[in-house]
């Protein structure tokens, strides 16, 4: 008896020891691809004024939440209102507006559109991203959908990190500018949901999955209101 208690204290530590030992490789690892991804892009985050002298297709802005009655998150307002400002500047005369309306009922990117062109951008330089369903899909149909090769991704700073990085891995020239004129509430659960989405999307640009939809090629040198619904 005392045999068998002895040898089942033996295995309950060895596999403790196995458990602390994975759980501190795992976290060496989220720590080193955030670390990795974080200092990658930090040099390709840029000024307005820089972002305008690199001739770049077009100005990619990255979805976010909409509101009922179609009004765009704090967020989300943000990110359009820095890529308008990018356009007027002349960072690029194409903006592609890259989100989610996998639904009749939930429309980012039309909402998003509709804000461009109240704010004075033709409606044929909006381009339209209807299956920008995450921050990778939306940069790989950047590049084989719209066929994009040097871009500018508008998004809030700790979200750049990620696009740049995955960017990058995809083999487009991106540079990003960063919107974040306020602070943003529920900041910090993002920031660390954005520490594990590294992780995810990190692993992505290694097994490269196509996205959820490609389709025909509409290149982003066209008319934006061929993405126009119907």
């Amino acid at each position: 008896m005392r045999r068998t208690s002895k040898k089942i204290l033996r295995i309950l530590r060895a596999v403790t020891v196995a458990v602390i030992l994975a759980a501190l490789l795992l976290c060496a690892a989220v720590f080193i691809i955030n670390r990795k991804m974080m200092t990658a892009a930090e040099s390709r985050i840029l000024t307005e004024n820089e972002a305008v002298s690199k001739g770049a297709d077009c100005i990619l802005v990255l979805g976010a939440g909409v509101w009922d009655g179609g009004v765009p998150s704090h967020m989300l307002s943000d990110r359009l209102d820095e890529a308008i400002s990018l356009y007027k500047l002349g960072a690029s005369d194409k903006l592609l507006m890259s989100g989610d309306h996998g639904s009749t009922d939930y429309d980012e990117v039309n909402v998003m559109k509709k804000y461009a062109i109240e704010a004075g951008v033709p409606s044929e330089n909006v381009f339209m991203d209807h299956a920008g369903f995450s921050t990778y899909e939306s940069l790989y149909r950047a590049r084989d959908v719209f066929k994009a090769e040097r871009i500018i991704i508008v998004t809030q700073k700790y979200h750049l990190y990620r696009a740049m990085y995955v960017a990058e891995k995809l083999g487009l020239e991106a540079y990003g500018v960063a919107s974040d004129p306020r602070t943003y509430r529920g900041q910090q659960f993002r920031e660390l949901r954005e520490i594990l989405a590294r992780c995810k999307d990190w692993a992505y640009t290694v097994l490269m999955p196509e996205p959820t939809y490609l389709g025909e090629p509409i290149p982003i040198f066209g008319n934006g209101d061929a993405t126009n619904d119907g």
